[in-house]
């Protein structure tokens, strides 16, 4: 059965689901199998957009994420969801592509010291590049990744100045840019919460959280590991928004 939804003014009979989409304006987000991606996606669906999932299995040291972002696509309907292979394990250079350990049980007073070793080299650089080609495609103008407060110190590409300076040069050196109605732009609209805002306000839009995964080393099972950065920075996110910590957590039931 065709589920219909009707329009507000629209004396017409209600027009089918699909048709309803069909209208909706395309965006392009880059979904990690992370929670504040899975925020990401809840805000552009309340936006009104249809929502065009980007995922990328890039040499990174688990797959446990990409099953994540499955997961996520599936259950928030999104309109399309691909997966892109590259490898950026050929060039290494960060914890999640090489033969480096993960730093574990750091102080969070720590951890805003300088550039981790879990910073992978230009990796939004190339995961926005990605996206602006699809977009060129579809077409989509509007791209959103959920860059936030806690990662500006410590990732580079994670700053406003890199977002504005990218969304610059996307309106200079694409087709849709320069010849198109509707300027290109980069959503971030995580980029003022912290981690407790970020699950406060995905839990108020109706994100699952039981189905993201931070970690950047969970076991062969999937469990997280409980002790890198990503790990303690979600579990002190959840206790400081009041929400239950749905993660399962490595040596816990």
């Amino acid at each position: 059965m065709v589920r219909s939804e009707c329009l507000r003014g629209f004396v017409a009979p209600c027009l089918p689901g699909w048709y309803i989409q069909y209208m909706k304006k395309n965006a392009i987000i880059l979904l990690s199998g992370g929670l504040d991606s899975a925020t990401c996606i809840a805000e552009a669906q309340e936006a009104g957009f249809a929502v065009h999932a980007l995922s990328f299995q890039y040499g990174q040291r688990h797959a446990v994420e990409l099953d994540a972002a499955e997961k996520i696509a599936l259950q928030m309907q999104v309109t399309d969801h691909r997966i892109i292979s590259i490898d950026l394990r050929q060039f290494g250079g960060s914890a999640l592509t090489a033969d480096i350990d993960v730093p574990k049980a750091r102080d969070p007073n720590d951890m805003a010291d300088g550039i981790p070793i879990t910073y992978v080299p230009a990796r939004n650089t190339i995961f926005l590049s990605y996206a602006l080609a699809w977009g060129e495609v579809l077409p989509a103008t509007d791209i959103f990744i959920g860059v936030n407060a806690l990662d500006y110190s410590g990732y580079p590409d994670c700053r406003p100045a890199f977002i504005k300076a990218f969304q610059t040069m996307a309106n200079l050196g694409t087709q849709a840019g320069v010849e198109g109605d509707t300027p290109i732009t980069i959503h971030t609209p995580l980029a003022d919460l912290s981690k407790a805002g970020i699950i406060a306000r995905g839990t108020a839009l109706g994100v699952d959280f039981g189905l993201t995964i931070s970690c950047y080393d969970p076991d062969d099972t999937g469990a997280a590991c409980g002790s890198c950065d990503s790990c303690l920075l979600r579990k002190k996110g959840f206790a400081e928004a009041g929400v239950a910590d749905p993660t399962r957590y490595a040596g816990t039931p």
